[in-house]
């Protein structure tokens, strides 16, 4: 692909943009779906019967943190073109009756992690918090998005006069001891949900559950010798979200329903009602074919037609542990979209479903390289593998390459959300077929934006 410094770098500062404004994944969430709108999607419902039409954009979201979009061709379709991915990040949830007095000086708040966060970067900086939080109104329940767009809380560090080892052997930090942030300076009235009431502009008695996380307050930034690269909370998974949902407003397929599966608590294992575990997707497909006026027989005659790509970062070679890499397979940010591998399957790609997605870069002329661990080192795994579980199909794992990975404060190449949103338009573009014994034909659509 052709593309300038510029472009680049106004693409990461979109991205940077968007995720600023996604504290949270309910957060993350809407804002896609205002993406959506601003496209002329409509919006549908789970508890509602879909009437949808050929040449039709819809989306559905469940439980305000996952959202699935399509695009219907206006010709008789074959098959579905499917990228998934998710819209959460390592933190650390406030618990209920969260405030805890010491010595009547500080009021900290109680949190618990989620996910696999490196604990250290959290310390001394600017924290607040953000969320969902459900509100009684009159006979209903209401869900409301909340984030507090201040300095409000911080973890503060111990000071290395009492600590002399924490440089030389390291710390083991325990959340529940080492981890909670400070709130207050020992107010007995101090309450974290009298602050949300007052935000909310609610009652406190109102207030029936909350979902609050810690947020780190620092905006994304482009730095060095010439803006090659990029910082910023939430790279993993937000930047696949957000290019995922980007190409598929600007592409399409003659043939094949384009879907965009952003799923949530993928750092938690996916096995909640709104994960990539659950029956979303597959209730999704089924209703698409169903209203469609299709039959059983003629949706998995579909899956045999049909793609997914899970996508989904991956690790950057750090220049300080080069060990830590594989020793073939050297990704580096900046160095084109990650094909992602794995004996174990925690990746799901195989040599037919990255033979398929090499096709459509090559002939898109987008760069690619590829990615796998250190045969000593376990991997993470993602979302394809798990959503196999519930809808069965040809499936690679991609991503671009990043570094600090489950730091509150990540970092990758400025070149690579433009270079990975190409790939995902190149594949919704794309028509993909099975034909027998193993042979698919594969063949460009639409036009690639550069």
């Amino acid at each position: 692909m052709n593309a300038t410094q510029q472009q680049y770098e106004q693409e990461t500062r979109a991205l940077c943009d968007f995720i600023e404004k996604s504290p949270s994944c309910y957060h993350a969430a809407a804002n896609l779906t205002e993406l959506l709108k601003g496209a002329g999607f409509e919006e549908l419902s789970e508890g509602k019967k879909w009437n949808l039409k050929p040449g039709g954009a819809y989306y559905v979201s469940r439980n305000a943190s996952a959202l699935i979009a399509f695009k219907i061709p206006r010709q008789d379709y074959i098959g579905f073109n499917i990228i998934s991915s998710h819209s959460d990040s390592p933190s650390f949830k406030i618990k209920e009756n969260a405030e805890i007095t010491f010595e009547k000086h500080y009021t900290t708040l109680n949190v618990e992690g989620y996910g696999g966060m490196l604990c250290a970067p959290w310390f001394d900086r600017p924290l607040s918090a953000a969320g969902k939080v459900m509100v009684k109104k009159g006979d209903k329940v209401v869900t409301r998005l909340l984030y507090f767009d201040r300095d409000l809380l911080s973890i503060v560090n111990l000071a290395i006069h009492m600590n002399r080892t924490a440089n030389t052997e390291g710390h083991a930090y325990k959340i529940q001891k080492d981890m909670l942030p400070i709130f207050s300076d020992g107010n007995a009235d101090a309450s974290i949900l009298s602050l949300v009431a007052e935000e909310l502009q609610v009652d406190k008695e109102n207030i029936l559950g909350t979902d609050l996380f810690l947020v780190n307050r620092m905006k994304g930034s482009i730095w060095g010798e010439k803006n090659q690269f990029f910082s910023s909370p939430k790279i993993d998974d937000l930047q696949c979200s957000y290019s995922a949902t980007r190409a598929l407003m600007k592409s399409s397929s003659r043939d094949h329903i384009c879907v965009n599966a952003v799923f949530d608590n993928e750092e938690v294992g996916s096995g909640t009602k709104q994960g990539a575990l659950s029956n979303f997707l597959s209730s999704v497909l089924h209703r698409i074919n169903q209203s469609l006026g299709k039959d059983q027989e003629d949706y998995f005659v579909a899956l045999t037609n049909s793609f997914m790509v899970s996508a989904d970062n991956g690790h950057a070679i750090h220049p300080n542990y080069g060990g830590k890499g594989d020793p073939t397979n050297r990704p580096y940010v900046n160095g084109g979209v990650l094909l992602k591998s794995a004996a174990n399957q925690k990746y799901t790609t195989d040599s037919v479903s990255e033979a398929i997605f090499r096709s459509i870069l090559d002939h898109a002329k987008i760069p690619y390289q590829i990615f796998t661990n250190n045969s000593d080192i376990p991997g993470g795994s993602t979302l394809g593998n798990l959503a196999n579980q519930q809808v069965s199909l040809n499936t690679v794992d991609i991503g671009v390459a990043q570094l600090a990975m489950h730091s509150p404060y990540e970092t990758g190449g400025v070149k690579d959300t433009l270079q990975l949103t190409a790939a995902m338009s190149a594949f919704y573009g794309s028509s993909i077929q099975f034909v027998a014994n193993g042979e698919y034909v594969i063949q460009k659509q639409s036009t690639i934006p550069d």
